[in-house]
């Protein structure tokens, strides 16, 4: 899935170039396959750990241990999935000789922010989702019209001042980031990252309170 939505984010920047009658840069294809991958990361942890206690009802009942395992587990279960098609992208950068800078060791410090998002999301949506068999559907909604709100196949500087709005998404600063440091080569914006890992952590401890103020309910809620 990773791959298809980078594949998907390059033809979409090359149909919107050949719309718009400029050519199509290489910075412009790096851009939106780097940002892809990410978000290809966050909808799958939060698609996976929004089933994920309802998937496993006969442990969540019977088995006592901490069940935040599950949505957890979801989480790292897509990040071996976005290491795969890393190797892919990484394959593609090579090919179109986008280069590499010292600005790559932000890297890590960005997959934290990213992996602190989708586990604060997926704990919440796994507890509220056992809960509300409906969720699941809410869910699925946001994913799928949330790329259109998420600067994935765009840039938010093509909106000019009103780009800035798009930026308070906490993932597009991330996304921004992982860009800036890929495929500009330049450090990422400090204050809006400062911004995204804020609303991580907070979002990672408020998930985490949630799902263990329901959890004593989740037997009875099966």
């Amino acid at each position: 899935m990773p791959v298809l939505i980078v594949l998907s984010g390059v033809v979409v920047r090359y149909a919107y170039a050949v719309a718009a009658h400029v050519p199509l840069k290489t910075a412009d294809m790096t851009g939106v396959a780097v940002k892809s991958l990410p978000w290809a990361f966050l909808v799958s942890s939060i698609r996976f750990s929004c089933l994920s206690l309802t998937n496993n009802k006969e442990l969540v009942t019977k088995v006592y241990f901490p069940k935040e395992i599950f949505p957890l587990g979801a989480v790292l279960a897509s990040l071996f999935d976005f290491m795969v098609a890393s190797g892919a992208l990484i394959i593609f950068l090579f090919f179109v000789h986008s280069g590499w800078s010292f600005y790559l060791i932000w890297i890590p410090f960005l997959m934290l922010i990213l992996v602190m998002l989708a586990a604060g999301i997926g704990m919440a949506v796994a507890a509220a989702g056992l809960y509300f068999r409906d969720v699941k559907f809410v869910v699925e909604v946001f994913l799928t019209f949330g790329i259109f709100f998420t600067p994935v196949f765009y840039d938010a500087a093509m909106f000019g001042d009103k780009g800035k709005w798009l930026l308070l998404n906490p993932l597009s600063p991330i996304l921004d980031a992982f860009v800036a440091c890929v495929s500009r080569h330049q450090a990422p914006d400090l204050r809006w990252l400062a911004y995204s890992a804020s609303f991580a952590a907070l979002l990672l401890i408020g998930g985490y309170v949630f799902f263990k103020h329901l959890e004593q309910g989740f037997a009875e809620s099966v």
